[in-house]
Parts: structure tokens; C-alpha cells; sequence
């Protein structure tokens, strides 16, 4: 693979969805290696104080650059965690010259779709055979995903976002790091666009600085589905297959239609996380974030949300010569 090649799939990558868009990764690039390291100078600790959103971040990163890979007709084999003197190295890829999976290829035109929808879904259901192909394809990544199916889990949920959103907003420290990472205009190239964040959130909606959209109440889904994302283990390994499982989640929903966001604020506060581990998974995996899926509104789509050039988070191995 010569590096233009690697720059163009990295792209790709760069397009995943990160916690408040702080897109935490870098990338080394070799001949027929790429090697995913953390960019801990991206760190958002008071959002998220055990840095497990940033390695789900950079899972999502890495599911898609496979894809990425795929597209091009390119195999490839992800050893997680490969350096233990390094924990900033968090995933070697290697290209195998194996046919790649036809999962991955069919997902590729997802990428340029898919966005950060929060607004207010429309009466129309999902069909319970797309929540099983989300299921799946987040199983297939080695992760839990359960749909919310009563009521009583919706509403346990909205209580621990509003339990947490209060932990939090008394948190100076987190004041200011939504200050720093939302209310973004249209030319910045990181961080949560105005735009696409709600005006005067309730439920389910984080609020964030500055915000555009109409309230949403995610009390009432209206057509809408809830899904929590989860993993048996809480382990740094699993934070990254989470990631690659949220990306596949988002990108499949994506291929069938539907809009969809993401919401990790009832996970971010210990207690919050607890209370909703045993209330939604009977303490038998641990969750991480909810996802909203469901059909967008009529009117014109958000924006997507900004991203950093490759340039700036992917530099070339000793030896290997820089893309013009």
C-alpha cells in the first residue's frame, strides 16, 4: 500500500464518531502496516475521568479504516493492544492479501451518510428486522446490543441522563470542557457544531452550549428505538471492540435509512452507570452509551460534523516516504 493509498483510507477512518467530536487518535503509516495510537492531549477527563469514551472513540476509528480497507478490496488483521510498555498504541494493522469481509465492503458508503442526528424522529417504526441486523452486527464486533423494549427502561434511562446531567453541570471542570468542545461554528474542524445540537434539551439530549435544534423528549421516541450498547468485560480491550461495534451499529443503520445518535451521558457518572447496568442488563455486561435510531424528520439533514485533515493525525514510519 503506498501512502497516498494510506492517507485515502485514513480519511475514511477520520470520519467516526468521537466523544464531543475530539477525534483522539493518530495514526503511524508503513508499507503494509498502520498502527492506531491514543492522542491523550484530546482527553476530555471531566466527561469522561477513566478515558473509556476516548478508547471507544478510537475503536470506532479503527472498524472504520477496515471498512475503509475493505472497499479497496484490501484484507486486513487488527491485533489490539499489541505493545504492553506502550498503552498509547492501541491496535497494529496488517494487510493480509486475503479477500475482506463482504460485511465491510457493503458498509463503505455509509460513512459519507452518516451524521449526528438528534432531532425529533418521526412516528414511523423501525422494523424489528433492522433492530436484529444492529444486534447482530454489534455481536459480530464482540459486543451487547439490547433494544429497550418497555417503557420502564425508557424512563430509567431519561432519569439517570437528568441524575447525571445535574452530577456533571455542578462540575466546574466539565463546564468549561463543554465550553472548549461545543458551540462550534461551521469552520471548525473539531468539537460539537451549534447546529446540530438541541436548543433546550430534556430527557434524553446532553445540553450543550449554544444549541440550534428543537428540543427533543426522548421520554416519548415517537417511532424512534433505544438501544444500549454493552460489553461483558469493562476492560480496555473491550472499550475498543465497543467502538468498532458502535461504528458498525451506526453505519448499518445508516445503510438501511435510518438516523441516529448517540448518548453517553447516564454512563459518564459511576452511580448513574451502576444503577442502569443492573436496571437495564441485569449486571450481566456493562454498558457504555444508548443509541437513538430512527427515521429522520421530513426537511433538510444536519450538517456532519467537522473533521481534523489527515495531515495533521497520520505521520509515516522511519523510512516511509510522505504523500505529496
Amino acid at each position: 500500500m503506498d501512502v497516498r493509498t494510506a492517507y485515502e483510507v485514513l480519511e475514511v477512518a477520520g470520519r467516526a464518531p468521537s466523544v464531543h467530536n475530539t477525534q483522539p487518535w493518530r495514526w503511524l503509516v508503513g508499507t503494509r502496516s498502520l498502527h492506531l495510537l491514543a492522542d491523550r492531549t484530546r482527553a476530555v477527563p471531566a466527561t469522561d475521568p477513566h478515558e473509556r469514551e476516548l478508547l471507544i472513540s478510537c475503536g470506532a476509528a479503527l472498524h472504520h479504516l477496515r471498512v475503509a480497507l475493505a472497499s479497496r478490496g484490501m484484507g486486513s488483521s487488527v491485533r489490539l493492544l499489541p505493545n504492553a510498555e506502550d498503552p498509547d498504541h492501541l491496535a497494529a494493522i496488517r494487510l493480509t492479501g486475503a479477500a475482506p469481509r463482504q460485511v465491510d465492503v457493503g458498509l463503505v458508503d455509509a460513512v459519507a451518510g452518516r451524521r449526528s442526528d438528534r432531532r425529533t424522529y418521526s412516528d414511523c417504526l423501525v422494523p424489528p428486522a433492522a433492530v436484529r441486523l444492529l444486534v447482530r452486527r454489534a455481536h459480530d464486533e464482540g459486543a451487547v446490543l439490547k433494544p429497550l423494549d418497555h417503557p420502564g427502561e425508557v424512563d430509567a434511562v431519561v432519569d439517570a441522563a437528568a441524575t447525571a446531567a445535574a452530577t456533571q453541570e455542578a462540575d466546574r471542570a466539565y463546564g468549561m470542557e463543554m465550553l472548549v468542545w461545543s458551540g462550534r461554528g461551521a469552520g471548525s474542524d473539531e468539537g460539537v457544531l451549534s447546529a446540530v445540537s438541541p436548543r433546550a434539551p430534556t430527557g434524553f439530549d446532553r445540553r450543550f452550549p449554544w444549541g440550534v435544534l428543537p428540543s427533543n423528549d426522548a421520554s416519548a421516541p415517537r417511532g424512534g428505538r433505544l438501544v444500549v450498547l454493552a460489553t461483558l468485560d469493562d476492560t480496555r480491550f473491550a472499550w475498543l471492540r465497543a467502538g468498532a461495534a458502535l461504528s458498525a451499529v451506526l453505519l448499518t443503520a445508516t445503510s438501511l435509512g435510518l438516523a441516529s445518535c448517540t448518548q453517553s451521558q447516564p454512563f459518564e457518572v459511576s452511580s448513574s452507570r451502576a444503577q442502569l447496568r443492573e436496571r437495564l442488563l441485569h449486571g450481566r455486561a456493562h454498558p457504555h452509551l444508548i443509541v437513538r435510531v430512527g427515521h429522520a424528520p421530513a426537511g433538510p439533514l444536519p450538517p456532519r460534523t467537522p473533521r481534523r485533515r489527515v495531515r495533521e493525525v497520520a505521520h509515516p514510519l522511519p523510512g516511509v516516504p510522505t504523500a505529496r
